[in-house]
């Protein structure tokens, strides 16, 4: 590793690079080589001049390797969003190609849908176990009930999200359920055991579904290896749990189409799913390269737009301060089980993956990013739809 950069240097020694990435990351109350645990502490001459060229892929390929570290790094990234600083770095052509080309091809289709469950869904079933809680929810909890009552805990917390969708969803015993995305079939045993559901899930992630027709083989579920375009039958209630972040905007219009198309005449569904502020047409690139393959973030106006005419909005309930406590949840036991992975995964893979988690807590600590449940209902509840929270 080359010796850390000094802090004392004068601002007339450092290069015209490295002065302007510490004069912007001042901005956002973050010093180079500072005594605070959200400085950023640098270890490589040329990282100043990467993150010009590069901008965020390049901050966290540079982390990746090794060539910064940052005690508090979540709160780093939240002063930095916070101060949007993001949108203050030069023009690069990594960001504009990248641009270009979500603008150009349709991201996930049906063929390129399937390379975030082999490269992020399909990792193991056991190392997201080590992180996740019982249920296998990898979806923001809802660590607030209806009295205000805080949960003690990621479990509880994770059973809250669970009841409140299904609350929201009205179920009842014998309901059937179409789920779009059903991740391990946590949702789908919560709902039949709790609630008396039928529920037929899609997904495309190969270590997903056999772990989830496993975990279900006792219930009234079936989970199919299927894109959610492919879903057949009529039912009463559809829900998507954080899969509309992979749908894309050429698919908007599809997804709420299935859902319509899926749903008996008065019929209820639920979307969660993480929103943006504004609309975009691609994810953030490092986490479109190492995390989220061809993901992006759904804005308000994009999911409207796309809806229109097909569905009712009923209700649309924000709570993407909980995914802030969510994922320092999974760093937590993400770390306290590391030792399990450490041999398998590797280093760099461990850098990866805290980059990944705490770079996503600073953005919903920072308001960059919300967390979105959107009842919607085919043809209008009589009388009005009464929320529940």
């Amino acid at each position: 590793m080359i010796s850390q950069i000094q802090p004392t240097a004068s601002a007339a020694t450092l290069s015209g690079s490295a002065r302007a990435i510490t004069d912007l990351l001042a901005q956002g109350d973050i010093h180079i080589n500072g005594s605070r645990p959200w400085d950023v502490q640098v270890h490589h001459p040329d990282f100043f001049k990467r993150i010009l060229g590069q901008g965020t892929l390049g901050l966290g390929e540079s982390y990746m390797e090794g060539w910064w570290d940052c005690e508090q790094l979540d709160v780093a990234f939240t002063k930095a969003m916070s101060a949007r600083l993001e949108h203050r770095l030069p023009f690069n052509w990594v960001v504009a190609f990248d641009l270009l080309k979500s603008r150009l091809f349709n991201r996930q289709s049906k063929s390129r849908s399937k390379t975030v469950a082999e490269i992020h869904y399909d990792l193991g079933n056991e190392f997201y176990a080590d992180m996740l809680d019982p249920r296998m929810q990898y979806t923001c909890a809802y660590w607030k009930t209806g009295d205000g009552k805080a949960a003690a805990n990621l479990a509880e917390a994770q059973e809250n999200k669970l009841d409140l969708v299904c609350r929201k969803l009205g179920l009842k015993p014998g309901m059937t359920v179409l789920e779009l995305g059903c991740g391990w079939g946590g949702f789908a045993r919560f709902a039949a055991e709790r609630y008396g559901a039928h529920v037929t899930g899609y997904n495309i992630s190969k270590e997903q579904v056999a772990y989830g027709r496993e975990y279900n083989k006792d219930l009234p579920v079936e989970i199919r290896l299927q894109d959610y375009r492919e879903a057949e039958g009529l039912y009463d209630r559809v829900v998507s749990i954080g899969m509309a972040e992979h749908v894309g905007m050429r698919n908007y219009r599809t997804f709420f189409q299935t859902i319509q198309r899926s749903l008996k005449d008065g019929g209820l569904a639920l979307v969660h799913t993480i929103g943006s502020n504004r609309s975009v047409t691609s994810i953030e690139p490092w986490l479109g390269k190492y995390i989220f393959p061809h993901a992006m973030l759904p804005s308000i106006a994009q999911l409207s737009k796309a809806a229109e005419n097909l569905l009712v909005v009923e209700d649309w309930h924000n709570f993407g301060p909980d995914y802030d406590h969510t994922l320092m949840a999974w760093l937590e036991r993400f770390q306290a089980n590391w030792h399990k992975h450490e041999k398998a995964y590797g280093q760099q893979f461990h850098r990866m993956w805290v980059y990944y988690l705490t770079i996503c807590a600073g953005s919903f600590r920072a308001r960059k990013n919300q967390l979105w449940q959107v009842v919607l209902s085919k043809g209008g509840v009589p009388g009005g739809y009464a929320c529940v929270r």
